[in-house]
């Protein structure tokens, strides 16, 4: 009974991670500003991690290789604001048009 509920609870969050990772690739898509585009990839990027690690952390067999699944997640979630920042900055101080992107409703 127990190995029932933990596959279909993996597959929950798994699926659950899957949606972000989607939403972030529809948003890379869809929007046409960068600093949109960043936000976008930065929500995926981190809910979208950490869902799909947690369901291999709640599949894995024992605490210590579950707690061995998050230490990916840790890196990227120092790693990944560090790089949007940069991104970001990269945008402000080499858009020319960058008045214009504000101003649009």
């Amino acid at each position: 009974m127990s190995e029932w509920v933990r596959f279909w609870l993996t597959a929950a969050i798994l699926c659950t991670g899957l949606l972000f990772f989607a939403g972030a690739v529809l948003g890379n898509c869809r929007f046409s500003y960068v600093m949109n585009r960043v936000h976008a990839a930065g929500i995926g990027d981190t809910m979208g991690l950490f869902y799909v690690v947690l369901a291999v952390a709640v599949n894995a067999s024992g605490l210590f290789e579950a707690a061995k699944c998050f230490l990916p997640v840790v890196f990227l979630w120092i790693c990944s604001p560090v790089s949007s920042h940069l991104i970001a900055q990269i945008e402000y101080y080499t858009n020319q048009r960058l008045y214009d992107h504000m101003t649009r409703l």
